[in-house]
C-alpha cells in the first residue's frame, strides 16, 4: 500500500543519510551529537506540521461558522452590506492571526482549536442553558452562561489587543454571540421573580434564594474584574457592568412600595372604615415582613448586604410616601384622627416597630417621622375646625331632640333614685367623652384643646338651653292645659342642671391636668351660674304653677266668707302637698330651695291677703275669732312645710311666726297696749313700713285715725332687734295705695 511504500522510502533515505555521516572511523565518536541534532530537526518538523493542522482546522471551522452566520443572520448581514465572501475572508484572516500570533507569543490560554470547538458547540450550549433556566436549575445555568461569556469576552479582548479600532470584526463576534445576551436577560428575569417573592420563598425554599444571592455575588465579582481590566487596558465587554446587586435592591424597593400601596381594599364610598382597615392591614403586613426578614432572610444574604436594615429603610420610606399621600387627601375628622393616631403612636408601638422581637435592630427612637410636623399641624388644625362645627351641630340637634320630648304625653324617665331626667346630659357628655378619648389617642396637647373646645361650646349651649326653657314656660302660660306633662318635664330640666354640673366636674377631673385648671375656671364659673339661673327660673315657674292654682283660694283669705269658716287654707295645703308629690322628683339641692321658697311664698301671700284690707273686724269677738283662725292656719302651714322639708334640716319655723305675731296685734283686747304690741312687731321685722301698720290697724277695725298717726310717728324712733336669720318679707308686699291718704287725713 501507499503507506508501506512511504515507510520503505523513509527507511531507505535514513539509511543513506546515516551511511553518509559515518564514512570515517573518527565520526563514530560524534554519534550522540548527531542524534541530538536529528531530534531537534524532527521536533521542528512536527511543530510545523501541528501548526499547519491547526490552520487547516481553523479554516474548516471558519467555513462552518460562516455557514452558521449565514443561516442565522443573512438578512441582518445583507442590511449591513456584508457579503458572505467578504465575511469568509475577514473571519478567516481573524482566526489566522489569532492562531499564529497568540499561539506564537504564548499570550493566550486557549488554542485556536478550542475556539473552533466553542463556536461549533455554541448553539447547543445555549439550548442546554435555556433548558436549565426553565427547569429552575439556576446555579448550573449560570455556570454555563459564565463559561460562554468568558469565552466571548476573551475572544473580543484578543481582537481588541490586536486592533482596537477594528469595530467590524468586533461586531461580528458580538452578533454571533447575540443569543447569549438573551440568556442573561432570561436568567435575570427568573432571579427577579425570586427576589420579588423573597419573603415567601425564604419560608418555603430558602435554598432557591441562597442560589439567587450566590449568582448575584458571582456577577458582582465579574463586574469588579472587568472594571479593573478596563482601568488597565481600556477594554470592557458589552453589557458590563451588569450591576445585578443594585438591580436586586431596586426590585426589593419596588416590591415593598407595591405591597404597601396594594393594601387599600376599600374606598370611603364602599366602607366608612376604609382607612382604619387600610392602616391595620399595613401594620400587620409590615410587622410580619420585618419579623421574617430578621429571623430568616438575614441568613440567606452575606453580612455586607445588611439586608435587614436595607429592608427596614425601604419599608420606612414606602410608609412615609403612603402616609403623605393619605394626609393630602380630603379626610374627614375621624379619618384625620385614625391617620394621626397611627402615624404618631401605632407606628412606634409594641404592635409594630416597637415589637420586642424586632429589638435591638429596630430602635423606635431613631426612626424619622413619617410625616412632617407642618403636615401634622395642618391636619390638627383641620381636625379642630371640623370638630368645632360638628360639636355645634351635634349640640343643636341634641337640644332639638330633647325639646320634642318636652311636649310628650308621657312622663319623662327617672334615674335610679327616682329623679326625673331627660337623656340630654348623657348624650352631650357621651359625645364629649368620645371626642376626648379620640384626642387622647393622639396626644396630651390635643386632648386639652378638645376639652377647652367642648367646654366653650357647652357654655354657648347652656345659654340656648336657658332660652328654650324660658320659651317652654311662656308657651305653657298661653294654654296651661298644654303640654300635658309640663311640670314633670320642667322638673327634668331642673334636674339636668345638676347632672350637667356634676358632669362638667367629672370631665375636667378626668381629662384636665391640674396645672391647666386656672385656664378654665372662668368658663366653669359662667356655666355654673347659667345652670343655677336655669334651675332657679325652672323652680320659680313651677311655683308659679302652684300659686296660679292657689289664687282663688288665696283670694278667699281675710274675707267675710273666710271668717264664717271657709276651708281655703285646707285646700291650699292639699294643693301644695299634691304638687310636692311631683316635686319629690326634683334633686336635693333644688328641692330644698323649692320647699323653702314655697313656704315663704305661702306666708307672703297670706300676709298680702291681710294687707289688702278685705275685712275690717267689727268687734273684739270677731278680732278674737279671726286671730285664732290665723294662729290655727299658721300651725297648719308649719305642719305642712315641716313634712315637706323632712330630712332637709331646715328651720322654717320663723316664717309662720310672722303670721302669729300679726294675729297677736289683731287679737289684743286692751287698745292702750296696742302701741307696745305694734312696736314689738316692728322691732322683730324692721322692714315693716308705715303703710303696712296702717293697713293692719284698719283690719283690726278699732283704731282711730289719730291713734294710727301717733303710733306710726312714735314707731319711727324705736330701736329694732331683728332675728339675725330674718330674711325681709314685708318689702315684697305692696299695700293698695288709694286708701292710705284717706286713712291718714
Amino acid at each position: 500500500s501507499t503507506m508501506e511504500e512511504t515507510d520503505r522510502e523513509a527507511v531507505a533515505t535514513a539509511v543513506q543519510r546515516v551511511a553518509g555521516m559515518l564514512q570515517r572511523p573518527d565520526q563514530l565518536d560524534k554519534v550522540e551529537q548527531y542524534r541530538r541534532r536529528e531530534a531537534r530537526k524532527k521536533a521542528s518538523v512536527e511543530a510545523r506540521l501541528k501548526v499547519q493542522s491547526w490552520i487547516n482546522l481553523t479554516v474548516c471551522g471558519c467555513q462552518v461558522m460562516l455557514r452558521a452566520l449565514n443561516l442565522a443572520g443573512n438578512e441582518e448581514l445583507r442590511k449591513n452590506g456584508l457579503h458572505v465572501t467578504c465575511r469568509e475572508v475577514a473571519v478567516f484572516e481573524y482566526f489566522k492571526i489569532i492562531s499564529f500570533k497568540s499561539f506564537k507569543n504564548n499570550s493566550y490560554s486557549h488554542s485556536p482549536a478550542f475556539f473552533l470547538v466553542l463556536l461549533l458547540s455554541f448553539p447547543e450550549i445555549v439550548r442546554e442553558t435555556h433548558d436549565l433556566i426553565e427547569r429552575g436549575e439556576l446555579l448550573q445555568a449560570h455556570r454555563k452562561l459564565m463559561d460562554l461569556e468568558v469565552s466571548r469576552d476573551n475572544l473580543m479582548y484578543e481582537q481588541y489587543r490586536m486592533d482596537s479600532k477594528n469595530t467590524h470584526d468586533m461586531n461580528l463576534i458580538h452578533t454571533y454571540f447575540g443569543d447569549m445576551q438573551k440568556l442573561s436577560e432570561e436568567l435575570a428575569k427568573q432571579l427577579w421573580m425570586v427576589v420579588q417573592r423573597s419573603l415567601v420563598t425564604v419560608r418555603r425554599d430558602p435554598t432557591l434564594l441562597v442560589s439567587v444571592v450566590r449568582i448575584i455575588e458571582r456577577e458582582e465579582k465579574i463586574d469588579r474584574r472587568m472594571l479593573d481590566r478596563k482601568k488597565q487596558t481600556g477594554f470592557i465587554p458589552p453589557g458590563r457592568p451588569k450591576k445585578w446587586k443594585e438591580k436586586m435592591f431596586n426590585i426589593l424597593e419596588r416590591t415593598v412600595s407595591t405591597r404597601i400601596e396594594g393594601t387599600q381594599a376599600d374606598t370611603r364610598e364602599s366602607d366608612k372604615m376604609w382607612l382604619v382597615r387600610h392602616l391595620e392591614i399595613i401594620r400587620k403586613y409590615v410587622l410580619d415582613d420585618l419579623l421574617v426578614a430578621k429571623t430568616l432572610l438575614d441568613q440567606c444574604f452575606p453580612p455586607h448586604y445588611d439586608i435587614f436594615n436595607r429592608l427596614l429603610n425601604m419599608y420606612h420610606q414606602a410608609l412615609a410616601t403612603r402616609m403623605q399621600e393619605l394626609a393630602a387627601e380630603d379626610l374627614e375628622a375621624n379619618e384625620i384622627v385614625s391617620l394621626l393616631t397611627w402615624v404618631l403612636n401605632t407606628y412606634t408601638s409594641a404592635e409594630m416597630m416597637g415589637n420586642s422581637e424586632l429589638s435591638p435592630e429596630v430602635d423606635v427612637n431613631s426612626l424619622d417621622a413619617l410625616i412632617s410636623q407642618t403636615v401634622v399641624d395642618q391636619l390638627l388644625s383641620k381636625y379642630m375646625s371640623t370638630l368645632t362645627s360638628n360639636i355645634i351641630g351635634w349640640l343643636r340637634k341634641a337640644l332639638e331632640t330633647d325639646k320634642k320630648d318636652w311636649i310628650k304625653e308621657t312622663e319623662p324617665e327617672a334615674d335610679q333614685d327616682g329623679y326625673y331626667q331627660t337623656t340630654l346630659p348623657a348624650i352631650v357628655f357621651q359625645m364629649f367623652e368620645q371626642n376626648l378619648q379620640v384626642a387622647a389617642q393622639i396626644n396630651e396637647d390635643l386632648k386639652t384643646k378638645v376639652l377647652i373646645l367642648c367646654l366653650q361650646q357647652m357654655n354657648s349651649f347652656l345659654t340656648r338651653y336657658k332660652d328654650e326653657a324660658q320659651l317652654y314656660k311662656e308657651d305653657h302660660l298661653k294654654n296651661r292645659q298644654y303640654p300635658q306633662c309640663y311640670v314633670q318635664y320642667m322638673i327634668a330640666v331642673i334636674n339636668n342642671c345638676q347632672t350637667f354640673k356634676e358632669s362638667i366636674i367629672s370631665l375636667k377631673r378626668k381629662y384636665l391636668k391640674s396645672d391647666m385648671e386656672d385656664t378654665l375656671s372662668i368658663s366653669h364659673a359662667n356655666m355654673d351660674a347659667t345652670l343655677d339661673i336655669i334651675a332657679k327660673e325652672g323652680c320659680s315657674s313651677l311655683l308659679d304653677e302652684v300659686f296660679m292654682d292657689l289664687e282663688p283660694h288665696l283670694n278667699e283669705l281675710m274675707t267675710k266668707k273666710w271668717l264664717m269658716g271657709s276651708n281655703a287654707v285646707g285646700t291650699i295645703c292639699v294643693t301644695v302637698e299634691d304638687y310636692f308629690n311631683d316635686f319629690a322628683k326634683i334633686k336635693k339641692p333644688y328641692k330644698k330651695t323649692m320647699t323653702l321658697e314655697a313656704h315663704r311664698r305661702v306666708v307672703v301671700e297670706y300676709i298680702r291677703a291681710i294687707m289688702l284690707k278685705r275685712i275690717s273686724f267689727k268687734n273684739a269677738e270677731e278680732r278674737k275669732e279671726g286671730a285664732e283662725r290665723m294662729i290655727k292656719e299658721a300651725e297648719q302651714f308649719r305642719f305642712l312645710f315641716k313634712k315637706l322639708a323632712a330630712g332637709s334640716g331646715e328651720d322654717t319655723e320663723g316664717l309662720c311666726d310672722i303670721i302669729e305675731a300679726i294675729a297677736e296685734v289683731i287679737k289684743l283686747t286692751d287698745p292702750s297696749l296696742l302701741y307696745l304690741e305694734v312696736s314689738t312687731l316692728v322691732s322683730k321685722y324692721p322692714d315693716i313700713r308705715d303703710d303696712h301698720i296702717a293697713a293692719l290697724l284698719t283690719v283690726r277695725g278699732d283704731a282711730s285715725r289719730d291713734m294710727k298717726q301717733t303710733i306710726i310717728e312714735t314707731l319711727d324712733q324705736g330701736p329694732s332687734q331683728p332675728n339675725p336669720n330674718y330674711v325681709p318679707i314685708f318689702k315684697e308686699i305692696t299695700v293698695p295705695t288709694l286708701t292710705v291718704p284717706k286713712l291718714l287725713k
